[in-house]
């Protein structure tokens, strides 16, 4: 059951996770941003219909984490999930906003730094997501450096993505994870993913090729006290991939539009993919999908694997 914390009088488990945990069976935590930052409603509620399904399918329980009513709720049920795909004003929250949204019992939609720190807490020890966040382009100057690589750092959650997202640095991004001693692995290829596309462009630190391997690893850090967490880089399915050529002009054309409107912080990201989107006639939020989706699956499989 869940490590101590301070807060576990906030935790609110749904009864299907609550379950899960009592009966010894895997658990996937999800994040919420996709559903209140992601897409409109009502594909928003469809597509995390889809990949708590995903889940399921696998054997293992879904548990999609956000902040309503002062409270972190591991788990929602359909009622809830409807309601947060329908609020407005929605809090972004990482690691600096999570108690700012408890106490004002703002509605909180976690993002990847957030969504590990309550998944460590409800202990959950893999969480699927669609890809992290990390160093920005130009951060030499903006310092744009996401709180998603420190809770990495610090949190030993096992966190499955399609890699960091493409519109990064993903050569410096590289570089502070392995300073800050996070194990990048890539699942089944040699060649680090990025997002959209199957291939970066750069090789991979490490490869493992099964679920099973994934779950050996993390048993073994699991008996290193002090280990943050490690994240697994799953390339998004072939057939729904965009070439990296060709993002690599819509991420360009997409940047110097948020820099002539002067976008900053938090709300680069969502303004780039939102650019992203338009430019592709779509296409990205669809590949998008299909990653979160094929996230999820490997995510299931993994959890199976430490229980």
């Amino acid at each position: 059951m869940p490590p101590s914390a301070s807060f576990q009088d906030l935790i609110v488990y749904s009864d299907e996770v609550r379950q899960a945990l009592a009966g010894g069976r895997p658990v996937v935590a999800l994040e919420s941003t996709i559903i209140t930052h992601g897409m409109p409603f009502p594909r928003n509620v469809e597509t995390a219909r889809q990949v708590e399904d995903d889940i399921r399918a696998e054997g293992a329980v879904p548990a999609t984490i956000a902040l309503m009513d002062g409270r972190i709720m591991i788990g929602l049920a359909d009622a809830d999930l409807d309601r947060l795909a329908q609020a407005e004003d929605v809090m972004k929250c990482s690691r600096a906003d999570l108690t700012f949204a408890l106490a004002t019992a703002r509605y909180g939609a976690t993002t990847v730094a957030a969504t590990m720190m309550a998944a460590h807490a409800a202990g959950l020890k893999v969480f699927a997501t669609g890809g992290i966040g990390g160093v920005h382009r130009g951060a030499e100057t903006s310092f744009d450096i996401s709180a998603d690589l420190d809770e990495l750092a610090r949190t030993p959650v096992c966190v499955v993505s399609a890699g960091a997202k493409a519109l990064l640095d993903i050569p410096k991004t590289l570089e502070v994870l392995e300073t800050k001693g996070v194990p990048v692995i890539a699942y089944g290829t040699e060649d680090l993913p990025a997002f959209w596309s199957r291939s970066s462009g750069l090789k991979a630190p490490y490869t493992l090729n099964s679920a099973q391997d994934i779950g050996a690893l993390l048993k073994m850090r699991e008996r290193f006290p002090g280990h943050g967490g490690v994240l697994i880089a799953n390339p998004v399915p072939r057939e729904h991939e965009i070439p990296r050529d060709e993002m690599t002009g819509h991420i360009d054309a997409a940047i110097r539009k948020a820099e002539a409107e002067n976008v900053r912080g938090k709300d680069v990201t969502p303004f780039v993919l939102g650019a992203i989107l338009d430019l592709t006639g779509g296409r990205s939020l669809e590949t998008n999908i299909a990653l979160v989706r094929n996230n999820a699956r490997l995510a299931a499989r993994i959890a199976a694997e430490l229980v």
